[in-house]
């Protein structure tokens, strides 16, 4: 995102809507679930008045964590092919145009991206299906930790490799220049979409989480937390992925390939490089995982509550369902290619991606804004008092016409914003 939309610019902004929308929309998800102890599915259930319809959004929202799963499962995939790509050696010796051609050949073959694909779905559902803090807590922990020590050491050698310099310039310095190249409107846009998919904002993902933390901690300091870890993972992968580019030629706007273009370059002018690029993507599969488990938790725990069944016999039926769910995706890249949703060069892909970040992640925080704010809905008193119960930071009355009023407002002028051009594109 940063480099389709100019670099500095949409680093600035990415961080005002993280603070601005994305940390109190949070914690008003947290809030729901802590306060419900349910799903999504019935979490508007256990907190409306009698006779209201807020829980048809909790439909709606688990319908977004299976559109969200059509795709993230294939990518989490690409890692783990790119993991068993350097751990074989793949990329030693290869030079820039080498590695560039290795991504455009992974798509091409159904087979492979299939196999990564299943194997990312049978082995999420099987941890979830042993709980959440016996199987995705435990999981998650460790990797995560991992991730950041191996991230920060590539931070510091992509920024001392020659020519680094210009991708610095580029990744934290504002050019309003380039912010007009890309489009103004397309800047903020991006990234308040971009704020809400790296939060999973809108689609119940935070409201499960929020109904299994406990009453001694205040609601706005965990999605502090959350935000601040985030960011910060996001902003050191900008860290290792721009100056890379600059260094070894590959152009910033590349899109959803750079990590696979400029890493393994990285790792061939590294000693040990081959170690190093193992660690990576397998810690990074790990990351892109953790939010595999996270949308996989919230399914089965939505399937639980909707059918009664157990949550083995649940993960078990998901298991068939999301693969189905994700071969358009796979495919969507060799045998339906010809299938090109917003013009030359676009797949099944961008237009999953754009029903979940344009369409359901804005729209469902829009949802929880109103049901947390209005007087028609669960109300101002009750969101504040279940998220300040505890210590950390408080949610203060201060806020309360800025959030009512001036954030859906804000949130819904940018989400029309973000559709106009690509609904036109999409029925031309």
């Amino acid at each position: 995102m940063v480099g389709q939309y100019g670099g500095g610019a949409f680093v600035v902004f990415y961080v005002l809507f993280l603070i601005i929308l994305g940390l109190p929309i949070m914690t008003m998800e947290f809030a729901v679930g802590r306060a419900s102890q349910k799903s999504p599915v019935r979490a508007y259930q256990a907190l409306e008045k009698p006779g209201q319809k807020w829980h048809i959004h909790g439909y709606l929202a688990m319908i977004g964590n299976y559109l969200l799963m059509m795709f993230y499962t294939t990518v989490c995939g690409w890692m783990l092919h790119y993991f068993y790509l350097t751990a074989s050696g793949r990329f030693e010796g290869a030079t820039t145009e080498q590695v560039q051609a290795v991504f455009p050949e992974m798509l091409g073959q159904p087979l492979v991206m299939g196999g990564w694909m299943v194997v990312v779905v049978v082995v999420g559902f099987a941890i979830n299906s042993f709980g959440l803090q016996s199987g995705l807590e435990r999981v998650t922990k460790v990797m995560m930790l991992a991730l950041l020590a191996i991230m920060v050491i590539l931070a510091v050698n992509s920024i001392l490799t020659e020519g680094a310099g210009e991708g610095l310039k580029f990744y934290l310095i504002p050019d309003l220049n380039r912010m007009q190249e890309a489009g103004i409107v397309n800047v903020i846009v991006g990234a308040m979409n971009q704020s809400f998919f790296t939060l999973s904002l809108g689609i119940g993902a935070m409201a499960i989480f929020g109904s299994y933390v406990g009453k001694s901690r205040a609601l706005l300091g965990e999605a502090v937390n959350v935000a601040i870890l985030d960011t910060f993972v996001a902003f050191t992968a900008g860290l290792i992925i721009f100056p890379a580019c600059f260094a070894f030629g590959v152009s910033p706007d590349s899109g959803p390939n750079l990590i696979f273009v400029t890493l393994p370059n990285i790792f061939n002018h590294m000693a040990m490089g081959r170690l190093w690029g193992s660690l990576f993507f397998v810690f990074m599969a790990f990351a892109a995982f953790s939010t595999v488990l996270a949308v996989f938790e919230n399914i089965i725990s939505c399937g639980m509550d909707l059918t009664g069944a157990g949550r083995k016999k649940v993960a078990g039926v998901n298991i068939i369902l999301i693969i189905l769910l994700s071969l358009p995706c796979v495919l969507g890249y060799n045998i339906w290619s010809g299938f090109q949703p917003f013009g030359e060069g676009t797949a099944v892909l961008d237009l999953e991606d754009f029903l979940v970040s344009n369409i359901w992640l804005p729209l469902g925080s829009i949802i929880y804004l109103l049901f947390c704010t209005s007087r028609y809905g669960w109300g101002w008193k009750n969101f504040k008092e279940e998220a300040n119960e505890g210590g950390g930071f408080k949610v203060r009355d201060g806020i309360r016409v800025y959030v009512s009023y001036i954030l859906p407002l804000i949130v819904l002028v940018i989400f029309v914003l973000g559709i106009k051009d690509k609904i036109l594109l999409l029925f031309s």
